[in-house]
């Protein structure tokens, strides 16, 4: 359970604040009581907060919506969810009237590649633990509760970085991660796949698992269970004649040996084609959907049939496009070298084209899923590539999966419950009673625009209000 870390300023006096110090002295009694107050209502740096957030719409993440709500907070928990005629609280509860706004649950972002971004540089020569922090704190100020690493990172550090988050050390999302499995010496993307080389080099830590034989895929998934590690991503890709894709008979291998230890099996498969040779063997999700002719209504009904989630992915390739850099919303959280670089250019557009036909496939592909109910989750595959970045992105491909066909309620699903369930987040993804209070409250409804995700207000986790005003300020320098 992550526990919140406060966050607070010094105060220095000079000589003129001597001379007016008993009018300060007052007003700062009087600021303090103010203060506390404020700390009692949003659980900052008070032990076993208690409050009630009245009046405002909630989006509880199943599918459901509740107008005119209230949401009753106690330490780090939800306590209630309803109508405030259902909800007794005791008389100490700070009562918060939001009305006009809207509560969401916190997101998760399914597929990621923590530690290699540097914003003004993208490599292994980046990776540390201060870094890999900041990361996930950058999804945090994006409104997210928790990030999945898929299979790039030192295992030993990665391991401490959870534990420490979990301990309190720092606040943020929470941190999920993968082991990476692929023919020796392969995997990753040509770019990536010499960067997550020379990090092992420089670390002396296990990032992929190199797999030659069956026999060796057995005895490397029982060393990966042996790190309690509990989810195993495969790459099932030539890079285009550059890489050996894993044959279907080491895959096969992988996923009866993952069983019976208990550990799932997530893969990056090169086409839609290869999926249902996946699934056959096992595989429970595919951390990019392929979208377009080749996942067809069959390959879309094997899904629903093996119960295997699928993350489209779809902005990798759109927003390398696109003058991001323009974008308030990113520009908030980028040192201004690094949002001017990404600006309107040759390369990066305000308004990129987009072919009619290309989005007329994708649309039908992305319809047989919707048709065949598979559960589609959020995944960015940010940090793979340079300038993808972290919490920004997963906002965008929200907007994505609105223009492909799903309503803005159903992609609030795909971003909250569906991957908290897949991902084994118990505690994460509704706003019930019982759960973790990791929410984000938005000024506008998302419901009527999915791009309303962008307006917080402000974002809470474990109970805690998170100071995103300060986080900002640390990201821009």
């Amino acid at each position: 359970m992550l526990i919140e870390q406060s966050f607070g300023r010094s105060i220095k006096r000079n000589d003129v604040v001597r001379q007016f110090w008993p009018a300060i002295v007052v007003f700062l009694q009087m600021l303090g009581l103010t203060l506390l107050l404020l700390q009692q209502s949003y659980g900052q740096q008070v032990e076993e907060s208690r409050f009630l957030l009245d009046n405002v719409r909630v989006i509880v993440g199943d599918g459901t919506v509740l107008e005119s709500a209230a949401l009753l907070i106690e330490g780090s928990r939800i306590t209630a969810v309803g109508s405030r005629s259902e909800i007794e609280p005791d008389v100490s509860v700070e009562v918060i009237d939001l009305s006009g706004k809207t509560i969401i649950p916190a997101l998760i972002d399914s597929h990621a590649h923590l530690g290699y971004e540097g914003h003004t540089s993208w490599g292994a020569e980046n990776y540390s633990r201060e870094n890999l922090i900041e990361h996930l704190q950058r999804y945090a100020y994006y409104g997210f509760s928790a990030v999945f690493s898929a299979g790039s990172d030192p295992d030993a550090l990665a391991y401490e970085v959870q534990q420490a988050q979990l301990g309190g050390e720092f606040s943020s999302a929470r941190f999920l991660f993968a082991a990476g499995m692929a023919p020796p010496g392969q995997g990753p993307n040509d770019q990536f796949l010499t960067h997550t080389v020379a990090l092992e080099k420089e670390t002396g830590q296990r990032i992929l698992y190199g797999v030659g034989s069956v026999e060796q895929a057995g005895e490397l998934v029982r060393e990966i269970a042996a790190k309690n590690i509990s989810v195993i991503k495969i790459w099932v890709d030539d890079r285009g004649g550059s890489q050996q894709k894993l044959a279907p008979e080491l895959y096969r291998a992988i996923a009866a040996e993952a069983v019976e230890n208990g550990i799932e099996i997530y893969a990056h498969q090169q086409y839609a084609e290869d999926m249902p040779g996946l699934l056959d063997a096992g595989v429970s999700g595919f951390l990019h959907g392929r979208i377009g002719v080749g996942l067809g209504r069959e390959i879309a009904q094997q899904l629903t049939a093996a119960n295997a989630f699928v993350v489209p992915n779809m902005g990798l390739g759109e927003l390398r496009r696109e003058a991001i850099g323009s974008d308030p919303f990113l520009r908030a959280s980028l040192p201004e070298s690094v949002a001017a670089r990404l600006g309107e250019s040759a390369q990066r557009l305000r308004e990129p084209d987009r072919i009619e036909a290309r989005e007329a496939e994708l649309r039908a592909s992305f319809g047989h899923l919707l048709d065949a109910n598979v559960d589609i989750v959020l995944g960015t595959d940010a940090g793979a590539v340079p300038d993808h970045f972290f919490g920004y992105t997963g906002h965008r491909e929200l907007e994505i999966f609105v223009r492909m066909g799903m309503t803005p309620m159903q992609a609030i699903v795909a971003a909250t419950s569906k991957p908290a369930q897949r991902l084994g987040l118990d505690d994460l993804g509704l706003l019930q009673s019982g759960y973790s209070a990791d929410f984000v409250v938005l000024d506008e409804n998302p419901l009527g625009d999915i791009r309303n995700t962008r307006s917080i207000s402000s974002v809470f986790l474990n109970g805690k209000v998170l100071d995103r005003t300060g986080l900002a300020a640390g990201f821009v320098q």
